[in-house]
C-alpha cells in the first residue's frame, strides 16, 4: 500500500492484501507508516477487527514489526458471529441503550423456545434433549434470518408462501411450526421490550453508520479482516471505507482473476433484474472468492475500485503462489484451462502433499514436520485443521519432545476436567448411581484432591471391587448395604453427598437440578472444581443456564439432564491461556484467520472435515431460504475454501490427509483433488512430503521382540503343595498353568462393572435358590417367591430379572417338579445341599462343595451337580476332564462331608438349559457309559477312576516336577481367566510348528 491515501482519494478507500504477504504482517507494515504520528505513536488510530483472536494476532504483528516501543491503535471487536464474540465497545456504546432496545439473553430466549414448541406441537412435542435441541436449531435458524436482515413479516410473504405450498408435507408443517413458535416469541419479546441479539447488532451497525456518516470521527477508522457479508456490517463497511483518512482492507481478494471468471461466480446477491432472485440456482457458492463478492456486492463497490496492498509481511511467499491460488481454484467451466497452463503458473513452489494410512500416522507425521522446523532459529510452524481430534494426537506427539502446545480452538467443555465431572455428577443422577459412572465420579482427579486424596482413592478403589459383576438394582440403598462395615465411614459421607440428587421426583425445575449438581460438586471437590480456566468456563456456563432456567421456569426429567448438559456444554469452547510454545501454533479454521507462519501445515483435508458436509437447515426449506435471499448450505464449503487459500498463501505449506478414518476409507477433501489435478501426475509425485511419513512409520518401531514362549513354570516343591478343589482338578488336568495362576499365585480374575450376568453369578444365584428351596422343605408354592427373595438379596437390577426370570421361572419348575416326581415314584430324598466338605488324599487336602446330594431307595448316593448352561460331554469326563460329579463322590464314600456316607451310585448334572427337544428347560444328563451312551465312565468305576485321575494329577504335579504348562490341551475350551497373563495370543500360533514348551 502506499504511504499516502490513493488516487481518489473522495471515493471509497478498500484494498486487499494477498494471499502470499501474509495478512496481519502486511496490513500492520502499511499502517506503520501510513497512521503513526511521532508522539503518539497509533494510539489515535481505530482499528476494526472481526474477533479477540484477531486482536491477539495483529498485536503479535505490531511487536514483531515495530522494532521499538509503540503506542498501539485502539482495536474493537465487531463480532464474528462463528465465535460468538459480542461487540466492541466502540460499536456498542452506553448511551446506545435509549435508542436501541437491550438483547434478550440468549439462553433463556433457548428454553423459552422449547416451551413454545412443546405449547405449539402438543401431543407431537418431542420431549427433554430431543425437545431442547429442536429448540437450539429453530433459535439458530431466527438469528440466520436477523443476521441477513430478514425481518419476520417477509416469511408471510405472497412470494415464499408460494413457495412453502409447493413443498413436502413434512416441510409445510415443519414452516408452520417455525412461523407460530416465532410469533409467540416476538409476542413475548415486545412485552419484555427486547429484540434478539442479531437484530440489536444489526441496528447497532446502522447506528454506528449513520452517525459516522453525518459526524464522520476526527481520528481515522480502518476495518481489516472482516469479511462478513452480512447487510448491516456491510454497509458500516461501506461508510468506513468513505471516511477521512477511513479504509477498509480486505483478505485475499483476488484481482487478477479474469472477468469473465469472476461474473461466473453469480449473482452473490445482486440480481441483473430488480426483484430477481438474490442467489442464483447456478452461484458457485463454493468458490473461496464468492462470499468476497457478495461482501462487495453489498457494500456497493465494484472489484475494480479495490486498490492492491503493495506492503508484505516478514516471510511472504513468492508472488506467483498468489497466481497459483487463483488457478487452483478456478469454477469447474473456467478449470478446462488448466490444460493449456504453463508450467510455472500451475506449479505451487514450496506447496507439499502428505498421504497418510490412517489418522494416528497423519498426527505423528504431522508432528514430526513440526518438530523438524523449529530446529530453525526464530521458525514459526502452525498446524490448521477443523479436526480437533487429529489437532488432539498432535499435541500429543508434540509432548514427547517436551514441546507445549496448545489448541487455540480450545476443547469443548466436555473434555475438560471440570466439565467431566459435573456431567459424571448428572449421569449418575440419570441412571440411579450405576457402576460406571460412580466409580468414574468418586475416583475422578478433582474428587477430594490434595492431602486425603491417597485415602479417599484406597476407600473408592474397595468399592470398585465391591461393585463388580452385574448391576444391582438402582438407588443407593443397595450400594450401601454393599459397602459393609469397612467402607461404612466412607460411604456415609458418599451417600449424604449423592442422597439429595437421587430425590427429585417427576419434573422438577432445571434450575433446581442445576442447584443440586453445583452443591453436589463443590461437596467432592471444594473450590478446586472453579479454580482453572475450564472451572471458570463451567462456572458462568453454571450461572447463566441457572439463572435463565429459573426465569423461564424451565422443568425437566431428571433422566434426561446428562444429555441436555452434554448438548450445551458441547457449543462451550474453554480456550487455553498464554503458556505454550512461542513458535508452535495449533488453530481451527476460524482462529487461523489472518494468523502467519513460516510453515503452515493443513491437516485432516477429507470430505466431511475439510470441507464440512453442508447442513441442510432442520426447520426451513432450501426453497424457501433461497426466496428470502438467505445463502444456502453450500455457502460454509467457500468459506472453508477461502480458509484454505489464505493458508496456502504461507511460504511453506503441507496438505495433509489420511486414506481413511477411525472406521472406514475416505474421500480426500475436494481441494486436495483439485491440487492434483492442476499439478498433473508429474508435478504431483514432485510435490510429494515422503520423508516424514517414513519417520512416522518408524519412529515407533522397536527392535523386533524374541517370540515368548509357551509358558511353563516350575515352582519349588514346597509352593506345589496346595489343596486341590473339587473344580481345581479338571482345571489342573486341562490346562495346568490356570490351576497354577489361581492356586499357586492366587490370581483372581476380575469381572466388569456393569457386566452381564456371568455363568457363574447366575450359578451362584440358581445354587442360592435351590438351597434354600430345599431346606424350606420342597414345597413346589414356595420355589418362586423364594427365587424372588434372593434376587433381592443380591440387588438384581430389574432390567436383568426382567430378561432372566422367564427362563430361570421354567427350569425351576421343571427341578421342583422332578424332585416331586423321583420322591414319589423312587423314593428318592434329599439329604443335603449346598454342603461343604474335605478330605485328605496321599497328603493332599480335597475340598468342595456338593451342590446337593440324594439318598436313594436302596441307601446307596446321588451326586446332583446343577448347571445353567450345557453339562461337560461325557467325553470330557471319560478323558478325565470334568471329574467334579467322580469327586463329590469319592468325598462323600470317604465320609468327607460331615452326616453323609455311603456308596456313590448315581453321578446327575441337572441343567437348566433348553431341553433336547426344543419344549422347555431342564434336563438331567448322567456321563456314565451304559445302554446306547458312547463315551464316558462305567458307573461301576466312577469313583475308582476318578481317583486313578486324581492321583495321576498329584503324582504328575503336585509331588511330582512337572511343569504347569499353559494350554496343555489347546482344544478344550473352557478356563481362559488367565489368557491375557499367559500371552496367549503371542504364543498360540507356534504351537502348529511343534513348540510344545
Amino acid at each position: 500500500m502506499p504511504d499516502r491515501p490513493g488516487p481518489d482519494e473522495n471515493g471509497p478507500q478498500v484494498y486487499s492484501i494477498a494471499a502470499h504477504r501474509g495478512f496481519a504482517d502486511a496490513l500492520v507494515a502499511g499502517l506503520i507508516p501510513r497512521y503513526s504520528e511521532s508522539e503518539l505513536g497509533l494510539a489515535r488510530l481505530t482499528l476494526l477487527l472481526p474477533s479477540r483472536r484477531a486482536v491477539r494476532t495483529v498485536t503479535e504483528a505490531f511487536v514483531r514489526l515495530s522494532g521499538q516501543g509503540l503506542l498501539l491503535p485502539r482495536m474493537v471487536v465487531v463480532g464474528d458471529l462463528d465465535l460468538d464474540e459480542t461487540l466492541g465497545a466502540l460499536l456498542d456504546p452506553l448511551g446506545a441503550g435509549a435508542e436501541i432496545a437491550p438483547a434478550a439473553d440468549p439462553v433463556r430466549r433457548w428454553l423459552r423456545l422449547a416451551e413454545h414448541l412443546r405449547v405449539v406441537e402438543a401431543g407431537d412435542a418431542r420431549q427433554g434433549a430431543a425437545l431442547l435441541r429442536q429448540a437450539f436449531e429453530l433459535g439458530r435458524t431466527m438469528d440466520r434470518l436477523l443476521v441477513e436482515g430478514i425481518a419476520p413479516d417477509d416469511l408471510m410473504s405472497e412470494a415464499v408462501l408460494g413457495v412453502v405450498g409447493e413443498q413436502a408435507e413434512h416441510w409445510q408443517n415443519s414452516t408452520k411450526t417455525f412461523l407460530k413458535v416465532q410469533q409467540h416469541w416476538l409476542s413475548e419479546l415486545e412485552r419484555r421490550g427486547e429484540i434478539d441479539a442479531p437484530a440489536r447488532r444489526n441496528q447497532l451497525f446502522e447506528h454506528a453508520a449513520r452517525r459516522w456518516r453525518e459526524t464522520p470521527p476526527p481520528r481515522p477508522v480502518v476495518a481489516a479482516g472482516v469479511t462478513s457479508a452480512s447487510p448491516a456490517l456491510a454497509h458500516l463497511l461501506r461508510v468506513v471505507a468513505e471516511l477521512p483518512r477511513g479504509a477498509v482492507i480486505l483478505p485475499d481478494l483476488d484481482l487478477a482473476l479474469d472477468d469473465d471468471v469472476w461474473q461466473a461466480l453469480g449473482t452473490a446477491g445482486h440480481p441483473e433484474e430488480a426483484g430477481g432472485a438474490p442467489f442464483g440456482r447456478f452461484d458457485a457458492a463454493t468458490h473461496p472468492q464468492y462470499h468476497l463478492k457478495l461482501l462487495l456486492n453489498r457494500m456497493g463497490i465494484a472489484r475494480e475500485e479495490v486498490l492492491p496492498w503493495h506492503r508484505a509481511g516478514l516471510s511472504p511467499a513468492p508472488p506467483a503462489r498468489s497466481r497459483a491460488i487463483s488457478n487452483l481454484f478456478l469454477p469447474p467451466v473456467a478449470s478446462a484451462r488448466w490444460v493449456d497452463l504453463p508450467a510455472d503458473q500451475r506449479r505451487l513452489a514450496g506447496v507439499r502433499l502428505m498421504e497418510t494410512a490412517n489418522p494416528e500416522e497423519e498426527a505423528r507425521a504431522i508432528a514430526i514436520l513440526m518438530r523438524e522446523a523449529l530446529e530453525v532459529p526464530e521458525r514459526r510452524v502452525a498446524l490448521i485443521t477443523p479436526d480437533r481430534a487429529l489437532a488432539a494426537r498432535v499435541i500429543a506427539h508434540l509432548g514427547r519432545w517436551g514441546i507445549a502446545a496448545d489448541d487455540t480452538a480450545g476443547l469443548a467443555l466436555p473434555q475438560t476436567a471440570a466439565g467431566r465431572l459435573v456431567l459424571l455428577l448428572a449421569e449418575v443422577l440419570a441412571e440411579g448411581a450405576a457402576p460406571v459412572p460412580l466409580v468414574a465420579l468418586l475416583t475422578h482427579p478433582l474428587v477430594h484432591a490434595g492431602e486425603g486424596r491417597a485415602e479417599w482413592l484406597e476407600q473408592a478403589r474397595g468399592f470398585d471391587l465391591k461393585l463388580r459383576g452385574p448391576r444391582r438394582e438402582p438407588g443407593l440403598a443397595a450400594l450401601g448395604a454393599l459397602a459393609g462395615k469397612r467402607l461404612a465411614g466412607w460411604w456415609a459421607q458418599v451417600d449424604a453427598t449423592l442422597a439429595p440428587l437421587l430425590a427429585f421426583d417427576g419434573e422438577p425445575l432445571l434450575a433446581d437440578l442445576l442447584d443440586a449438581l453445583a452443591t453436589a460438586a463443590e461437596a467432592l471437590c471444594g473450590e478446586a472444581i472453579w479454580d482453572k480456566a475450564d472451572g471458570r468456563a463451567l462456572s458462568a456456563f453454571v450461572e447463566e443456564l441457572r439463572e435463565a432456567a429459573r426465569e423461564a421456569g424451565t422443568t425437566l426429567d431428571p433422566r434426561e439432564l446428562h444429555a441436555v448438559l452434554r448438548d450445551a456444554m458441547d457449543r462451550v469452547a474453554v480456550r487455553p491461556p498464554w503458556g505454550g510454545h512461542p513458535r508452535v501454533a495449533v488453530y481451527g479454521l476460524l482462529e487461523a484467520r489472518m494468523s502467519r507462519a513460516d510453515l503452515v501445515i493443513c491437516g485432516g483435508l477429507v470430505e466431511g472435515v475439510w470441507p464440512g458436509s453442508p447442513t441442510p437447515d432442520a426447520l426451513l426449506p432450501p426453497a424457501v431460504l433461497r426466496a428470502l435471499g438467505v445463502p444456502g448450505g453450500d455457502f460454509r464449503i467457500g468459506l472453508s475454501a477461502h480458509d484454505l487459500a489464505g493458508a496456502l498463501g504461507a511460504p511453506e505449506v503441507v496438505l495433509s490427509h489420511a486414506q481413511r478414518d477411525d472406521g472406514a476409507p475416505v474421500i480426500p477433501s475436494r481441494f486436495v483433488l483439485r491440487v492434483r489435478a492442476m499439478l498433473g501426475r508429474r508435478l504431483a509425485a514432485e510435490h510429494e512430503e515422503r520423508e516424514a511419513v517414513r519417520l512416522a512409520r518408524r519412529i515407533d518401531d522397536a527392535r523386533p521382540a524374541p517370540p515368548y514362549p509357551r509358558p511353563c513354570p516350575r515352582p519349588s516343591a514346597e509352593q506345589r503343595r496346595v489343596d486341590i478343589s473339587v473344580t481345581g482338578l479338571d482345571r489342573l488336568r486341562s490346562d495346568p498353568y490356570q490351576f497354577y495362576a489361581g492356586s499357586i499365585l492366587r490370581l483372581r480374575a476380575l469381572d466388569a462393572l456393569d457386566a452381564d450376568p456371568s455363568p457363574a453369578w447366575k450359578g451362584t444365584a440358581v445354587h442360592a435358590i435351590l438351597d434354600a428351596w430345599h431346606k424350606a422343605g420342597e414345597r413346589p408354592d414356595l420355589l418362586l417367591p423364594i427365587a424372588d427373595q434372593v434376587l433381592d438379596t443380591m440387588s438384581a437390577h430389574p432390567l436383568m430379572r426382567s430378561l432372566w426370570r422367564p427362563r430361570l421361572v421354567a427350569a425351576l419348575e421343571w427341578i421342583a417338579g422332578e424332585v416331586t416326581r423321583q420322591r414319589a415314584e423312587d423314593g428318592r430324598a434329599t439329604i443335603a445341599t449346598e454342603i461343604d466338605g474335605e478330605i485328605e488324599w496321599r497328603g493332599v487336602r480335597i475340598h468342595g462343595r456338593a451342590d446337593r446330594i440324594d439318598r436313594l431307595e436302596g441307601g446307596t448316593l446321588a451326586v446332583v451337580d446343577y448347571k445353567t448352561g450345557q453339562p461337560p460331554s461325557g467325553r470330557m469326563v471319560q478323558e478325565g476332564f470334568a471329574l467334579q460329579l467322580g469327586l463329590v463322590g469319592l468325598m462323600a464314600e470317604r465320609g468327607g462331608f460331615a452326616g453323609i456316607r455311603g456308596k456313590a451310585e448315581r453321578f446327575e448334572y441337572w441343567s437348566l438349559a433348553r431341553n433336547r427337544d426344543g419344549t422347555g428347560f431342564g434336563f438331567v444328563r448322567e456321563p456314565v457309559l451304559e445302554g446306547r451312551a458312547k463315551t464316558g465312565i462305567a458307573r461301576d468305576a466312577f469313583v475308582s477312576e476318578t481317583a486313578r485321575y486324581l492321583d495321576e494329577a498329584i503324582d504328575t504335579w503336585i509331588v511330582g516336577s512337572a511343569p504347569f504348562t499353559a494350554r496343555l490341551n489347546p482344544d478344550l475350551g473352557g478356563y481362559n481367566d488367565y489368557d491375557q497373563l499367559m500371552r496367549l495370543d503371542e504364543w498360540l500360533a507356534q504351537l502348529g510348528e511343534g513348540d510344545a514348551g
